[in-house]
């Protein structure tokens, strides 16, 4: 829960660790005295939590980047150890708080907080004021205009915000200018008291931690859009940047961590590639430009704005209950994601479809908690909302399309790359065999020194088999679902994976 704190009027600002487009913070610091901008870590939480190690090091890192260029306007970044609700009133009175202004969460529980965190304030005798910018659209306008639901296809979705004018443009950055006379009281115990903790800290082991592939930080994100939105329009790509030797590698200009975690503005970004699209005269973005993924972030996060329930089979109402297996041993071997947070969106897709409706079997919730444990850009709308798609238990009925692995491996990736980088035990097999090494001839496999069954697995499923099995499961429950009326109204028959 990211704040900010002021006084004088003394002023209180929820923010995103972010200077540049921040029109919270901008109000914050507006005819103030002081500000303090402050950051609640719950460290019970930190040590208990079931995110991954490399989450934390990106939050941490966001704080730290954000504490430097704090520095550089003569304030600091406070870290305070705690519950908000818990602290807040001992912060109203201390620190003599008159205003609260902060950010629009659009999510449920995100809402229910701030619900309560706006009552503390009222009581206390605090104003409060909220802004919206870590979505494109205020997305309570865009369910006004489908009747007060929000659109369930992205068609329709695409229809409704092309009604609607475009975007805010981002607003300033915050400057020494727009501080004015306000300063922040620093203390010289700040840093032992108020310090960004280590992940030592709070309860991780570090030993073996290999750097960090993606940096965390506002620094890095606003680098890594310039690299990627470069003027030299030769050299424009609406496509993910292809400068590693497997596409499917992280690339050094990737973006989707920095929205997440609230490092880059999405307002920025959308004005940039608008910008950048005019230049080139592009009438349409491509079908998986980023243009388009930001869309698609903004229609996941508007259709999981009103329901808590969105991240669960059960309750929620735009779900189809499908019964799917239980297979701890299955789960655990799909489940190893752990090395550098992120996985190409593509491979997303054919991992999510492998562990549901195409082999396994196993309940998107399943795949969906994993996620949410160690990707960097896991957020709870669009993690939730691309595993219901995935999964063909919602957005997506288009079920008899089925990812094959091997396939997909040899189409995107035919050299392996990908598979030697991450499965070095096969760094050896030929490429006509390195996404089915059992099929290799026994002298090919003893050659490339990976023997299956004796130093890399059999495979856990006939695909083929699986696949054939379980689009004929999916059969039969669109059958079922189809004597229903309504079934139109949540899928629709043109959206794709």
């Amino acid at each position: 829960f990211l704040i900010n704190f002021t006084h004088r009027n003394g002023r209180m600002k929820q923010m995103q660790p972010w200077f540049h487009d921040n029109p919270a913070l901008l109000e914050a610091v507006r005819d103030s005295d002081t500000v303090r901008c402050v950051y609640f870590l719950d460290p019970w939480f930190a040590g208990s939590s079931n995110l991954g190690v490399n989450r934390w090091r990106f939050l941490l890192q966001c704080l730290e980047d954000l504490d430097t260029s704090l520095r550089k306007l003569n304030s600091r970044l406070f870290v305070i150890r705690g519950q908000p609700a818990n602290i807040f009133p001992r912060l109203f009175k201390d620190w003599n708080i008159s205003q609260l202004t902060f950010e629009c969460d659009s999510e449920p529980f995100g809402k229910e907080r701030d619900a309560a965190i706006k009552k503390l304030a009222t009581e206390a005798g605090v104003e409060v004021v909220s802004r919206t910018s870590h979505t494109l659209y205020d997305l309570d306008k865009i369910m006004a205009l489908n009747g007060g639901h929000p659109p369930l296809t992205f068609k329709r979705f695409q229809m409704l915000v092309g009604s609607m004018l475009p975007p805010d443009s981002p607003v300033e950055a915050l400057s020494q200018a727009s501080m004015g006379r306000c300063v922040t009281p620093v203390l010289d115990n700040h840093t032992d008291k108020y310090g960004v903790p280590l992940l030592e800290e709070l309860g991780f082991d570090t030993d073996g931690l290999a750097p960090a592939v993606w940096p965390g930080g506002e620094s890095e994100a606003l680098t890594r859009v310039e690299k990627q939105l470069r003027p030299d329009l030769s050299t424009v790509n609406f496509e993910r940047p292809r400068n590693t030797a497997s596409p499917l590698l992280p690339s050094p200009l990737g973006l989707s961590p920095y929205l997440r975690f609230g490092c880059l503005s999405c307002r920025l970004f959308y004005s940039k590639l608008a910008e950048l699209y005019n230049e080139v005269k592009m009438n349409n973005s491509p079908p998986i430009s980023l243009y388009n993924k930001l869309l698609w972030r903004e229609f996941f996060c508007t259709a999981a704005t009103n329901n808590p329930r969105f991240d669960k089979m059960e309750g929620n109402p735009i779900c189809i209950r499908i019964p799917w297996d239980r297979n701890a041993e299955a789960l655990a071997k799909w489940a190893e994601l752990r090395q550098e947070g992120w996985i190409h969106h593509l491979a997303r897709h054919s991992v999510a479809c492998f562990l549901t409706r195409g082999d396994l079997w196993i309940s998107w919730e399943e795949g969906m908690k994993v996620f949410e444990e160690q990707l960097l850009d896991a957020d709870w709308s669009v993690n939730a909302g691309s595993w219901l798609c995935h999964s063909c238990s919602s957005f997506f009925q288009q079920f008899f399309h089925c990812y094959c692995p091997v396939g997909f491996g040899r189409k995107i990736d035919p050299e392996g790359d990908f598979i030697r980088r991450y499965l070095p035990v096969l760094k050896d097999m030929p490429d006509r065999y390195i996404y089915d090494p059992w099929n290799a001839p026994i002298e090919v496999q003893s050659a490339a020194r990976c023997v299956v069954g004796v130093d890399y697995p059999k495979p856990m499923v006939n695909h083929a088999e699986a696949s054939r099995l379980n689009i004929e499961r999916m059969r039969q429950i669109y059958q079922q679902l189809s004597r229903y009326r309504g079934l139109g109204k949540y899928f629709s028959p043109s959206l794709s994976l």
